[in-house]
């Protein structure tokens, strides 16, 4: 990774990091764009802003080699809806899904639907929390609803639940580390790890 991006929203961490164009024999000079999206990381948490609580020195090296944001801004930092609002670019009144409950509405416009049309490999892996399954992505492996610590389940792209073994943060790893050595290396991609 050459350059990273780092943004706090809300109780929600968003990283978006900007994966220098090592992509075999692509020649497109769009970037690869990868986000991670990480639940219940409260500002005061945080290293980079002053935390009293602790280190998070893999966190803090994410936004020493990036930007970071004193002035940023969450229209819904529930799970569902901010992923809801992170896929459509619309408040939770918009876009249908207003909070933990709601069924998201895959088919509106999504930002993975563009992505997708311009060419781009598009995949969720992880967490979804939005009731309902991913559409306009090239590949989903997601958990049902907040899923499990321990051997957790994944919903693939043919509705088809497997249980993996192991801590769900290694399997989630080891699943996008998967995707990215067997994706097609001539397209740029969005990856985005839950």
């Amino acid at each position: 990774m050459k350059r990273s991006l780092f943004a706090i929203l809300g109780l929600m961490s968003f990283w978006a990091v900007r994966l220098s164009a090592q992509t075999g024999s692509r020649t497109d000079s769009r970037p690869n764009i990868l986000i991670i999206v990480s639940d219940d990381h409260a500002y005061q948490s945080i290293g980079t802003y002053g935390s009293p609580y602790g280190a998070t020195p893999h966190i803090d090296k994410l936004a020493s080699e990036g930007a970071t944001y004193y002035n940023a801004f969450v229209t819904n930092s529930l799970c569902g809806p901010s992923r809801a609002c992170l896929l459509t670019s619309k408040y939770s009144n918009l876009n249908g899904f207003e909070d933990n409950f709601s069924k998201f509405d895959p088919a509106q416009p999504t930002f993975a639907s563009y992505l997708t049309d311009a060419g781009y490999q598009t995949a969720w892996i992880g967490k979804w929390h939005l009731g309902s399954l991913p559409q306009h992505f090239s590949y989903f492996n997601i958990v049902p609803e907040q899923g499990y610590y321990y051997n957790p389940d994944f919903i693939d792209m043919n509705n088809d639940t497997t249980r993996k073994n192991g801590y769900i943060t290694n399997v989630i790893t080891d699943l996008s580390e998967n995707w990215l050595k067997n994706r097609d290396t001539t397209k740029p991609f969005c990856l985005v790890i839950g």
